[in-house]
């Protein structure tokens, strides 16, 4: 069988984008130099390896609503799935490279994003795990499609900081959450009531008024 090597060598927020992305460079080689390759359809997952890392005392506290109390982390501290990705390499012979697009969001309603705002500025450690299809002609000149090893995969660890640029660039200084309609309804009715000008007027507002009640609670 023929086979393929692949290696994440780089990474990088793509700033012309019309929304978050970063940019996987994966490097391809053939085993056989001299084989020409007319094209590859590749895919990835992309898993998330938090047991690959330390954490803070800070990053810990984040991370309970992820992954439970730090005691348990034995037994939850698992991969996780981040995303998908594929890309279409044209022909090479020998080896190349080519670039898988992975989108970035800040909805803290999901699981990765969760993680990614849960620790501080070091490495992601990240596991790619690649399928698809290799199509190249045999000795007598006929076209072959064969599969990539179920098995081939490679490691990267990607720092926080490409994530935080990748969105930076389209939301500086930005979060969002993900509410039920009806939530969002009543936060809607209370700006319009309280007359703040922004969410953020609103909402600090808000978050003052309930500390003050927790404080006269304490006190009393």
């Amino acid at each position: 069988m023929l086979e393929l090597d692949f290696a994440v060598a780089d990474a990088a927020p793509v700033v012309q984008g019309l929304s978050p992305m970063l940019a996987f460079k994966v490097r391809i080689a053939c085993r056989v130099e001299a084989q020409e390759i007319k094209a590859v359809i590749l895919q990835a997952q992309i898993q998330l390896q938090p047991a690959q890392r330390a954490y803070s005392d800070g990053e810990k506290g984040k991370l309970v609503e992820l992954f439970g109390a730090p005691a348990e982390w034995g037994r939850t501290l698992r991969n996780r799935l981040w995303a998908q990705a594929s890309a279409n390499v044209p022909p090479f012979t020998g080896h190349t490279e080519t670039s898988l697009l992975v989108p970035c969001t800040y909805d803290l309603s999901l699981a990765a994003t969760k993680y990614f705002y849960g620790i501080e500025d070091e490495d992601v450690p990240l596991l790619f795990l690649f399928t698809g299809s290799i199509f190249y002609c045999a000795k007598d000149g006929r076209l072959q499609i064969q599969p990539i090893s179920w098995d081939t995969e490679a490691e990267y660890r990607m720092p926080l900081r490409f994530w935080q640029q990748a969105l930076d660039y389209h939301f500086p200084n930005s979060a969002s959450i993900c509410l039920q309609k009806d939530v969002f309804d009543r936060l809607a009715a209370r700006k319009r009531a309280s007359g703040a000008a922004t969410w953020e007027e609103m909402m600090n507002a808000l978050l003052d008024s309930n500390k003050e009640s927790l404080e006269t609670e304490v006190s009393v």
